[in-house]
């Protein structure tokens, strides 16, 4: 039988390993995590490059750095409640339907940690700070035998940023910053092979589906393929920090892409009379088709632009706002190289555009020992129906927090959070993937976010 070519392609396409590497928390557009300050959470994030007496400036805006006078740690916590339930169906390869229940409610409770300290340098007008965040991740999980179980079973990405930073005052009202990034990247994929579809497609073994319809036969035979893989990377932030009056300030941050080459072990669960197909071929290279091996894919974290203002009207009332960009253009496909030599190289097509992230905020001070804060967002996806994968059902989005600060002492803080973010119905239209299947639904998605932090001026 010449089944290596099939079988090859098959092999190359079906792990889908980039989508595990590529795709986030869909509590952000994209996989983007904006989750490193209770306090900017409060009001939409808001402000995040300008406000002052928020640590978490460290990765945000180093600049803005200067404007603390005493050494500071900060402590925050966001827990990412994501629903997402998915509503279709879909069609093998010969165009029957596809098999299975809807999956369940992929979506998951999952903390997201921050912790930052700045330490100001007196008269030399330098301050310095570190951080650690986590700008990017995702966990979303289906039940085994669901509608789109060849698109997406589990997926779970999880990347974690060192940053030291470093500020200074070049006049009293202007400021610059800059920060180096160490970032840590993980990742696990796993999804279901349709094996059956495979055999039936080759014209070597389709005679097997025609002897053994009961055996053979689009999925009859579903299999797993999974992946797993880390790496870590370098990169860099910049940023202006300007109080042309007493009342307005600007802020400007850049944050760099981050070069990955995920590195990990590809894993196959292969049903025995697949096997036993495999094993009969007569080229035995081929024979090794679906067998675990080793692989590794480059990937590139988006870049960041950050434009914030904060206006204070009173002593008490102060109104902030946010644009950003996100730079997903640097997600246009990733190629998967396997070790195995039988398994040909698998590009993964994403086709992102870069997106644009506007918030409006408030605070008020309702007196020397409690603050309200409230604010509202759009937030882009970059994503569409023929793009969207089920491991991140992503769709533009609105946001609407709330927050709150007691001053417990002069120098200890508490800050709590809320914001609800509605996502538009995501839709779903994913063109055969390495099975033949072709899923279309669509989503009810939501996010709940649910913070809490403290400061310590000492």
């Amino acid at each position: 039988m010449q089944t290596q070519s099939r079988f090859t392609q098959i092999s190359a396409l079906a792990l889908g390993i980039a989508s595990a590497f590529a795709f986030g928390q869909a509590d952000a557009a994209g996989f983007q995590l904006k989750e490193n300050s209770v306090k900017a959470m409060g009001r939409a994030f808001a402000g995040s490059a300008a406000a002052a007496g928020d640590a978490a400036v460290v990765t945000n805006n180093p600049a803005a750095m200067t404007q603390f006078d005493k050494n500071t740690v900060q402590a925050d916590v966001t827990v990412v409640d994501l629903s997402a339930s998915f509503n279709g169906g879909g069609t093998d390869a010969f165009g029957g339907p596809l098999s299975g229940g809807d999956g369940g409610d992929a979506g998951d409770v999952t903390p997201i940690p921050a912790l930052s300290a700045i330490f100001p340098g007196g008269d030399t007008g330098l301050t310095f700070g570190v951080m650690v965040s986590a700008p990017f991740g995702l966990k979303t999980e289906y039940e085994n035998g669901w509608v789109g179980r060849y698109h997406a079973l589990k997926s779970e990405v999880e990347i974690v940023d060192l940053t030291l930073s470093a500020s200074l005052d070049i006049t009293d009202r202007f400021s610059v910053g800059i920060g180096a990034i160490y970032e840590r990247a993980e990742a696990e994929l796993t999804k279901a092979v349709d094996f059956g579809t495979a055999i039936c497609a080759n014209p070597s073994s389709a005679g097997l589906c025609a002897a053994l319809p009961t055996v053979y036969g689009p999925q009859l035979q579903d299999g797993t393929a999974g992946i797993k893989g880390d790496d870590t990377g370098f990169g860099w932030l910049v940023g202006a920090h300007w109080r042309p009056t007493d009342k307005l300030t600007l802020g400007y941050s850049h944050r760099s892409e981050i070069d990955h080459e995920l590195e990990g072990d590809a894993t196959f669960s292969v049903p025995a009379p697949i096997r036993n197909v495999f094993n009969a071929n007569p080229f035995p290279p081929a024979r090794n088709v679906f067998t675990n091996t080793d692989g590794k894919a480059k990937l590139t974290t988006p870049s960041i632009d950050t434009l914030s203002a904060s206006y204070a009207f009173t002593d008490r009332f102060t109104l902030l706002a946010d644009v950003s960009k996100t730079d997903w253009h640097s997600l246009q496909n990733v190629t998967i190289d396997f070790a195995n030599p039988v398994q040909a190289d698998s590009v993964e097509q994403f086709g992102w555009d870069d997106t644009m992230f506007y918030s409006l905020g408030a605070e008020f001070a309702l007196n020397d020992s409690f603050t309200l804060r409230g604010g509202i967002a759009s937030d882009e996806t970059p994503t569409n129906d023929e793009d969207r994968t089920p491991r991140l059902p992503d769709a533009n989005r609105d946001w609407f927090s709330v927050g709150l600060t007691w001053m417990a002492s002069e120098a200890l803080e508490v800050n709590a959070g809320y914001t609800r973010i509605l996502v538009d119905d995501p839709t779903i239209n994913d063109p055969e993937n390495s099975s033949g299947a072709h899923l279309v639904g669509k989503y009810d998605a939501d996010v709940n976010l649910f913070g809490v932090s403290a400061q310590y001026r000492f």
